[in-house]
This record gives C-alpha cells, sequence and structure tokens, in this order.
C-alpha cells in the first residue's frame, strides 16, 4: 500500500510539472494551447538524441531538454501564438490541436514511429524497501528522484509567481494589458518569457517522463487528456490547485491499475467527474482586478 501511494506521488509529480506550463497559459495568458503535449514530446526527443547519439549525461540532458523546449516555445510564441491572443478560444483550439497533429507527424517522417528508451545511470536504476510487511515502503530510486525535482521545482515556480516583481507584472498584464502597459510593463515580454518557461517545463516533463510514461510521436495525443484533467480539476489561477489535483489524479491512477486493472481509466474520470461537480472553477481559485 505505501508502495502503491509512493509510486502515485511520483506520477503525480510527474504530471504536474507536464501541465503546469498548461495551467499558466490559459489560466494567467487566457491562451488554450492544446499543442502543450508537443513541446514535452520535444523536450523527450532532445534528451534520447543527445544520449544516444552524443554520449551526453543523463543529468547534463534534463536542462537542455529545458532550454531547448523553452527556445521552440519562444519562437512559436513570437511568431505563430502571439496573433492569436485575441483570437476566440475555438480558433485557438483549432490552431494548437494543428500544431500537435504537424509535430506527431513531423516526429515520425523524421524519427521512427519506433518507442524510445533513456538509458538511466546506474545510481538511477533499483529499488530500496523500508519497513516490514505489511508496511513495506518500496522506493524506486529514479521515482525518488522525479519527486525530489519537481518538489524543488514546484517551490520556485510558486516563488517566482508569487513573491517575485516577475509575478506580480505577469499577473498585472494579465488583468489589463493597456495598463499595465501605461505602467511601464513590457507585456509582450512577459508573456514571451512565461510562454517559454511553460514551455521549457513541459520539455522537462518530457525528459523526466520518457522512463515512466514511454515516448514514442503519439505522445502529445496520449496524454493530452490529463493535461487537461489537472488543469480543469485544479483550475487555473493558481499552483497549488494543479498540484493538489495532479496527485489525486496519479495515486488513483496508480492504484487504481494495480487493484482493478481492467477499471484503472474509470476510476481516474469518475474521481476528476465528483472533483468538478463538487468544485466546477476548480480547486483554488484566484480572483484577479479587471
Amino acid at each position: 500500500m505505501l508502495t502503491i501511494l509512493f509510486d502515485g506521488v511520483a506520477y503525480g509529480m510527474l504530471l504536474f510539472i507536464l501541465a503546469v506550463g498548461l495551467s499558466v497559459t490559459m489560466g494567467l495568458m487566457n491562451f488554450i494551447n492544446l499543442a502543450h503535449g508537443a513541446f514535452a514530446m520535444a523536450g523527450g526527443y532532445i534528451t534520447v538524441l543527445l544520449m544516444q547519439r552524443f554520449d551526453v549525461p543523463f543529468l547534463v540532458c534534463l536542462p537542455l531538454a529545458f532550454l531547448g523546449s523553452a527556445l521552440i516555445g519562444a519562437v512559436l510564441e513570437r511568431t505563430l501564438y502571439r496573433p492569436l491572443y485575441n483570437k476566440p478560444h475555438l480558433d485557438q483550439v483549432l490552431f494548437s490541436i494543428g500544431l500537435v497533429f504537424m509535430a506527431v507527424a513531423s516526429v515520425d517522417y523524421f524519427l521512427g514511429s519506433s518507442p524510445q528508451y533513456v538509458h538511466l545511470p546506474e545510481w538511477l536504476k533499483g529499488r530500496t524497501e523500508i519497513g516490514t510487511n505489511p508496511f513495506v515502503l518500496g522506493m524506486g530510486h529514479y521515482r525518488l528522484f522525479i519527486i525530489v525535482v519537481c518538489a524543488a521545482l514546484t517551490v520556485v515556480l510558486q516563488y517566482v509567481l508569487t513573491k517575485t516583481r516577475f509575478g506580480s507584472r505577469l499577473r498585472a498584464s494579465v488583468d489589463d494589458q493597456r495598463v499595465a502597459a501605461g505602467l511601464g510593463i513590457n507585456v509582450n515580454l512577459v508573456f514571451l518569457s512565461t510562454f517559454a518557461v511553460g514551455s521549457g517545463l513541459a520539455g522537462l516533463g518530457g525528459a523526466l517522463g520518457a522512463e515512466v510514461l514511454g515516448l514514442d510521436p503519439t505522445f502529445p495525443l496520449k496524454f493530452m487528456v490529463y493535461f487537461l484533467i489537472v488543469v480543469a480539476v485544479g483550475g487555473t489561477s493558481s499552483i497549488t490547485g494543479p498540484l493538489l489535483a495532479a496527485l489525486l489524479l496519479g495515486i488513483a491512477d496508480v492504484a487504481g491499475k494495480y487493484y482493478i486493472p481492467d477499471f484503472g481509466a474509470f476510476i481516474v474520470y469518475s474521481l476528476m467527474i465528483v472533483l468538478l461537480i463538487w468544485r466546477p472553477q476548480g480547486l483554488f481559485v484566484r480572483k484577479g482586478g479587471k
């Protein structure tokens, strides 16, 4: 039982890092980017290619995956996404879904459709067990590593958004762009930076999750629903909501697949429905001025 809880927390933390960028773009930037999973896939493939073709160490690949995905996100924000900020949400959805299929087709054409695998360093392999039956906690070293890294990123992200001048400028830009610009805030630069960081976090999540979730060209399509569940259940106006939603989703998914594998997905969607009926606006909501 403790092992299942531990694996569920690790899975949930990974989902949070993968989905938090989508939460930021939807909640703070008011842009529906369903191509968010494509940036996660980019981070995964950057890691795989660097390790397989250039023998780059795994720990070095992680920040490079973040930077590579952030750079792609910055370029696309400046060239493709920015003109759609003031468009109807339906236009944003159709555009981003089109990007997903283009990304899937491009990766399949250039890199092939076979699944890719990350070869972890030896110290991240293996498992440590603590306690005695029936209270045995089996901790996979890599899952423990995921929890530590994602927890640290969560603390940093929460601090940046709530305690720094950049976070204040971002909230001001979202609440009223014209007033923010009149106060000397470069709204375009704030949005560009936010989108790039969100894309970079997705890429880092894709790099961390390649070994756990698997990696192939259909990655953005397979996990798009999970990202949307995290954002819908957690809400889009804070970091705490998506974090709690991701942990609940991760634990429910792992426990459901372990105890009743035939109905594992059913449990996740049932939990989503119950939570949305209880809190249709999300678990946490920040009321901003206009």
